[in-house]
């Protein structure tokens, strides 16, 4: 190893210090604190880990964790997109590829061509790896706002059938835990933290 490319790995680390002060619209368990960016990844992470047997298909669970954790990094530029925003599409954007750019291009060459294809990976979501890190990304949040009496979804009058939509996605990584959160969704309705439409 060369000891210019230790200096880029450390700048790199340090860059991705920010990732702790961009604020989710989602609060931590049972709180009405925001959770940020680098716990949201942190939880994600340990979840992949616990939850790996669930996967619809055998994972690469090293592969898993290194898109949970690093899925996010491009919000140190790009921001945070609420999953519900309805002026601003929660997918890949040209200002998520330019992010993803300059911050894994703070790395030596060989790293960052990895953690942007690793990155790119997560966001197309068709792997079974990207299937199931993409899972974990949609359920980590529903955990949370059943916890906190509906959570976003009461604080921005989210609907079953917009939630029911996007946390269906759940099921292309995991039936087993798709099944569970389904089941959560329709508790939410009947505990009245989250209004069936028309409602």
């Amino acid at each position: 190893m060369h000891p210019e490319d230790l200096l880029k790995q450390v700048a790199f680390i340090k860059e991705i210090d920010k990732l702790k002060y961009i604020q989710r619209k989602t609060k931590l368990f049972n709180s009405d604190r925001p959770e940020n960016d680098a716990e949201h990844s942190w939880h994600l992470a340990m979840m992949a880990i616990v939850l790996a047997e669930h996967s619809n298909k055998p994972v690469d669970v090293l592969k898993v964790l290194k898109m949970v954790l690093i899925h996010d990094i491009v919000e140190i530029d790009a921001g945070d997109t609420f999953l519900y925003d309805a002026a601003k599409n929660h997918t890949n954007t040209d200002e998520e590829m330019v992010a993803a750019q300059r911050i894994f291009g703070l790395l030596p060459d060989a790293q960052a061509e990895e953690l942007i294809s690793v990155w790119k990976e997560f966001e197309d979501g068709q792997t079974d790896e990207a299937k199931f890190a993409r899972s974990m990304d949609r359920f980590e949040p529903l955990l949370q706002n059943t916890s906190n009496d509906g959570g976003t979804w009461a604080e921005f009058n989210v609907p079953y059938h917009k939630v029911y939509e996007k946390k269906k996605a759940i099921n292309d990584g995991s039936a087993a835990i798709w099944k569970y959160a389904a089941q959560l969704i329709n508790e939410s309705v009947d505990k009245g933290i989250l209004r069936k439409d028309g409602a």
